[in-house]
């Protein structure tokens, strides 16, 4: 039988005033991190506590008590690294792999398009992925595959046309649609791309683009269909054009293309909130040899970006 309305209230509710007394100190906290020194990415600056969870949550900094308690002292905690795009197919192993990979360097969430299996198995290869990733400890969100094909000479194994991507926003963790790669048919105005824009926004769901050296009125277009970031740039002028319109930034320093050093003046603080970092591909041997977006903070502090930037 099914719980019942009341029964889930009552649930949340006992749930809402365990984290209340946690937070209070009136209660033991699930877990304590001790003598921490925290990033406060709130007020950009280094914070001394302690760290208190319950349910799942953080609840305070100060001074608390847990069940279980960790002495932090000498270490600095921070938020988990998230690679805002990647296929994650480009890691040529499975996603329990690739997790096993990006966990130790300090991964916690990645934002995936598995466009490349959707190429060879449609929407077959979309549930085999989200299958795949359930109950992992790296938490992987999904962009549904926008071009497939990625053009039209392309011989792949499925046409996907929004009707065939529409069920999966019901899925929690699809965040919304992958990089439009077809900006030349959004800005004419072509159907099939603008319907996938218009399907996506229907079910509240953001849109990635992929639109390089796009400019003027050719961009105000793009954006204005609702596209809302890029992860193409490869120069500054291209990235403060997007910048200036709205859109968000992905800094991308992956395997295949690396524009770190080209972006790196965006991380400042007139531009940093509105940028994140991705891989867009990761193979084996960068993940192995360097890290992940580990390596890219690296890199990034090393060409002169503050490290709580």
């Amino acid at each position: 039988m099914s719980e019942s309305y009341a029964g889930k209230i009552n649930r949340k509710l006992m749930k809402k005033r365990r984290i209340i007394e946690a937070a209070a100190g009136r209660e033991p906290a699930d877990l304590v991190l001790k003598n921490a020194v925290y990033v406060n990415v709130f007020a950009n600056q280094l914070c001394t506590a302690d760290i208190a969870v319950a349910e799942g949550l953080i609840v305070g900094m100060g001074d608390y008590f847990g069940a279980e308690e960790v002495d932090c002292a000498g270490k600095i905690v921070l938020p988990g690294f998230l690679d805002a795009h990647i296929h994650l197919e480009s890691s040529l192993v499975s996603p329990r792999e690739f997790v096993k990979a990006v966990l130790p360097h300090g991964t916690t969430t990645v934002v995936t398009d598995p466009h490349e299996i959707a190429n060879v198995m449609g929407t077959d290869g979309i549930e085999y992925m989200l299958q795949a990733t359930e109950d992992l400890p790296v938490d992987v969100r999904f962009m549904l595959p926008s071009c497939v094909p990625a053009t039209p000479l392309d011989e792949s194994g499925a046409i996907l046309d929004y009707r065939s991507l529409d069920s999966f926003y019901d899925h929690p963790r699809v965040q919304g649609l992958a990089e439009m790669m077809n900006f030349v048919g959004i800005i004419a105005g072509d159907g099939q791309p603008v319907e996938k824009i218009v399907a996506a926004q229907a079910h509240h769901k953001k849109i990635d683009g992929h639109a390089p050296d796009l400019r003027g009125n050719e961009l105000n277009a793009y954006i204005a269909a609702g596209v809302y970031s890029d992860h193409e740039c490869h120069d500054l002028q291209d990235a403060l054009a997007k910048l200036e319109r709205g859109q968000f930034i992905m800094i991308r320093e992956g395997t295949a293309a690396r524009n770190l050093e080209a972006l790196a003046p965006l991380l400042c603080g007139k531009y940093s909130e509105r940028c994140m970092f991705c891989t867009d591909d990761k193979h084996p041997s960068d993940l192995l040899e360097k890290g992940h977006i580990d390596y890219i903070v690296k890199e990034a502090i090393h060409l002169g970006a503050d490290p709580i930037t």
